[in-house]
């Protein structure tokens, strides 16, 4: 893997995140408009991409490498539970407990890991990606999401936000046209490929658009929070190195898995703080600084793929 085109792909994304927040601050992107894009984003353009990646000759090897990354990802999100759960159990703040633990295990794979991913590796690694992208949701929408509503969650509503999530559609219906090795007509692969091709620069922007608001302070800076930025940006990408290592996964898989686990905390611990009325002052300051941090943090973490 080439540092410098990782490293000038990931400033280029932050020069777009740089883009939002300047957007924000002009006024011409309100809050309404930023809920409309994200919804854009992940109902429209995503599955296109996802759909986008599939649509190609079928190879079992290529299958079996993608049942293999999907096991090693298994075992990954249940070790990065698992540490989580001592690693955080002595904090008695209700609400810091549930973000650090959300925070250290679930990545922005969807928003940033997607348009890295797609944008270093084209369609090859957005095949092997979307096992992330499965994981992530399945793992949020059942144990990331009881970390913060406890036994007040309904089973039937988690299971309908996995089933009807359109990017673990959109991987259904990539599958099948992946196995059957179809191809959409030309006027609808054509149609994909454009939307899908906004996919990166209109994921940064929204990003900083959302950064634009972030007021940082002693009450949502606690400093337990830099343990949760060390296992999110650091030590949880370097221990999917090891795993996948182990397992005898390179190349690409190996690649795109590793930047999937490299990538920032996840917005939507943001999102379920608020869910549960709790203060989502340390949700935000924890993305919003992951999401800084990881320009250098990414990097060094495929520097650590290439060491190892």
């Amino acid at each position: 893997m080439n540092l410098t085109q990782l490293t000038s792909q990931i400033i280029l994304m932050f020069i777009l995140m740089l883009v939002g927040l300047m957007i924000n601050k002009l006024g011409f992107m309100h809050a309404q408009t930023s809920t409309d894009l994200t919804n854009i984003l992940l109902y429209v353009v995503s599955p296109c991409l996802i759909i986008k990646a599939f649509e190609q000759t079928f190879s079992a090897n290529r299958l079996q490498m993608l049942g293999r990354v999907i096991l090693g990802i298994l075992i990954i999100y249940l070790l990065m539970i698992a540490i989580t759960q001592v690693a955080f159990k002595h904090v008695k703040d209700d609400n810091l407990r549930r973000i650090m633990r959300y925070g250290a295990v679930y990545s922005n794979a969807g928003f940033m890991g997607i348009p890295l991913t797609s944008s270093l590796f084209g369609s090859t690694g957005v095949f092997f990606a979307v096992a992330s992208l499965a994981a992530f949701n399945i793992f949020s929408w059942t144990h990331g999401i009881s970390l913060f509503t406890g036994k007040q969650g309904s089973r039937r509503d988690n299971v309908r936000q996995i089933v009807l999530n359109p990017n673990i559609i959109a991987i259904i219906v990539g599958l099948v046209l992946f196995i059957a090795s179809i191809h959409l007509p030309t006027i609808a692969n054509s149609a994909v490929t454009y939307v899908s091709s906004i996919n990166t620069p209109l994921s940064m922007i929204v990003i900083g658009n959302s950064l634009a608001d972030v007021k940082l302070n002693r009450e949502t800076l606690d400093k337990r929070l830099w343990w949760v930025l060390l296992l999110r940006n650091l030590l949880f990408p370097y221990l999917a190195i090891v795993v996948l290592q182990l397992m005898g996964i390179s190349g690409i898989p190996l690649y795109t898995t590793v930047l999937m686990a490299a990538c920032p905390v996840a917005g939507i611990v943001v999102l379920f703080s608020l869910k549960v009325h709790g203060n989502p002052g340390p949700a935000v300051a924890l993305m919003s600084i992951s999401t800084i941090l990881s320009v250098v943090t990414i990097p060094l973490v495929f520097a650590l793929v290439n060491l190892h």
